[in-house]
């Protein structure tokens, strides 16, 4: 962890399901006493890498569940952030939901909401869902909690485009941030316990 910066996480080595790999989520302090929009949901909680990036290819392998303490709401949220301003106020990311992938059969409209895109603070999920209720930032996947699955982000200037185990899970679509370098995050959220494994970095620029 030499050079990484925690903001409102804990990350530690960890062995799960054959390997090795990075276990993050939210510190104690945060998961006991944080407040919705303030502390967490679509919030800076992540493990930054020493890493700087503007645009390129992200890929990581994520094994994500339900923490002990997760409320109802918890999915399981675990993804990349990047392009993270150094003071951590300004990012976009691309997570997971695996408690709304198809393998689990959730009720609609939960089934369409397994991967989410978002840019902080000015555009969280539920601006994106309220604005664009049919627009390109979320969609249903087949996945599944408790299981390794590979989320890679394509990012060039203004266009994403996300695929997960392979196959177009996002995009291209046209991101709601200015493009500027910034670092690279394994982020998480309420009730989670996420596991990363395999990162790597292609820059273009």
């Amino acid at each position: 962890m030499t050079e990484w910066k925690l903001r409102s996480v804990t990350a530690v080595p960890a062995k799960v399901s054959g390997r090795w790999a990075l276990r993050v989520a939210l510190s104690d302090a945060v998961a006991a006493t944080g407040r919705p929009g303030v502390d967490f949901v679509d919030m800076p909680t992540f493990a930054l890498a020493p890493i700087d990036f503007r645009n390129g290819v992200i890929s990581v392998d994520i094994l994500s569940r339900l923490a002990g303490n997760a409320p109802d709401y918890a999915r399981a949220f675990a993804g990349l952030a990047y392009r993270v301003a150094a003071d951590g106020d300004g990012f976009e990311a691309v997570y997971l939901r695996p408690l709304n992938g198809r393998k689990v059969s959730p009720p609609p409209p939960r089934d369409k909401r397994a991967i989410q895109y978002f840019a902080y603070p000015n555009w969280k999920f539920d601006r994106l869902r309220e604005v664009y209720p049919d627009g390109p930032f979320e969609a249903g996947l087949d996945i599944g909690p408790g299981e390794w699955t590979n989320l890679r982000i394509e990012v060039a200037e203004e266009q994403v485009v996300a695929r997960v185990n392979g196959q177009p899970a996002l995009g291209p679509m046209t991101n709601k941030a200015i493009p500027v370098a910034g670092a690279i995050g394994l982020w998480v959220d309420i009730g989670t316990e996420a596991y990363f494994s395999n990162l790597t970095v292609t820059r273009t620029t």
